[in-house]
């Protein structure tokens, strides 16, 4: 949790002093990390419901923190590589298999 505290101030660290140009360019990551949390949320809502628990949707959830860090807090790492395009892929076989 701690880091992603920190990564949550340096986003709104460089926003601050970035002026425009960071304001677009944060609103672009946040439209791509949103997508993909939209579909997160639907699915987690929608096994809720049922009582029914997914740990690879768990798993999901975390890689969106992750992916957050790396949009918006590049320079404190994640411990795996994550993408919008990896996370992509991985929600297409979290929704077909």
């Amino acid at each position: 949790m701690p880091r992603y505290l920190k990564a949550h101030s340096v986003r709104l660290e460089r926003l601050k002093s970035g002026g425009a140009p960071a304001q677009a360019r944060d609103q672009m990551a946040l439209a791509e990390w949103s997508a993909l949390w939209q579909s997160y949320e639907r699915r987690a809502r929608e096994l809720a419901r049922n009582g029914v628990q997914d740990e690879r949707l768990n798993q999901f959830r975390w890689q969106l923190e992750e992916l957050r860090v790396s949009l918006f807090a590049q320079e404190l790492k994640t411990p795996l590589p994550v993408s919008v395009k990896r996370l992509e892929k991985a929600w297409q076989q979290l929704s077909h298999g």
